[in-house]
């Protein structure tokens, strides 16, 4: 039922250029976006916020070129996936640092967040396209069909990015909570 709310609302902005139906479409999926830059940014709110605000002008700019091959969720959050490896690339010509800089940075600003942002500091060391798998996945609750029409990868690779990261996410995890438990014991 959601997907034809989808495709009608679509319909209407296309056809009938009724902003108040986009108003819908971004009121339904502005949360969900949101949270998936979050994770990907490591927490930088500002930054999700742009990079949303850009998704959904993207979308909006380009809601023809719909084709209803998929859901329109699916679609947005390729565009959002596209959004970020384009501000990725961006970030990569600016700065000319190297990504284990930026997230090193990243890293070090989450450990003075504490505890309960754990999360992103081990979503900071995985790979970009392991992190988007991994936060598709278990966050934001995407099959791996979905993540593989939204990532352009196929399957096979799309499980291989989550068994890698969820192995590294492990070990961090393991090493993290022996460390204070030898701390404690201290």
């Amino acid at each position: 039922m959601s997907q034809l709310n989808d495709i009608s609302l679509v319909a209407q902005v296309v056809v009938f250029r009724n902003t108040r139906a986009f108003d819908q479409l971004v009121g339904k999926y502005q949360s969900s976006v949101r949270r998936f830059f979050l994770h990907l940014t490591c927490g930088d709110s500002e930054l999700s916020d742009d990079l949303a605000q850009d998704t959904f002008i993207k979308a909006y700019t380009n809601l023809a070129s719909f084709k209803n091959l998929s859901s329109f969720s699916t679609w947005l959050y390729r565009i959002a996936y596209n959004v970020f490896y384009d501000y990725l690339r961006t970030r990569k010509e600016t700065d000319c640092l190297e990504t284990r800089q930026v997230d090193a940075q990243c890293s070090t600003l989450q450990n003075d967040i504490g505890r309960r942002m754990d999360i992103y500091r081990v979503l900071s060391m995985l790979k970009e396209m392991e992190r988007t798998c991994i936060t598709l996945f278990y966050m934001e609750d995407q099959s791996i069909e979905k993540i593989a029409g939204i990532t352009g990868c196929p399957a096979g690779t799309v499980k291989s990015h989550l068994s890698r990261a969820k192995e590294k996410m492990a070990t961090y995890l393991k090493a993290e909570f022996n460390l204070q438990m030898q701390q404690n014991s201290d």
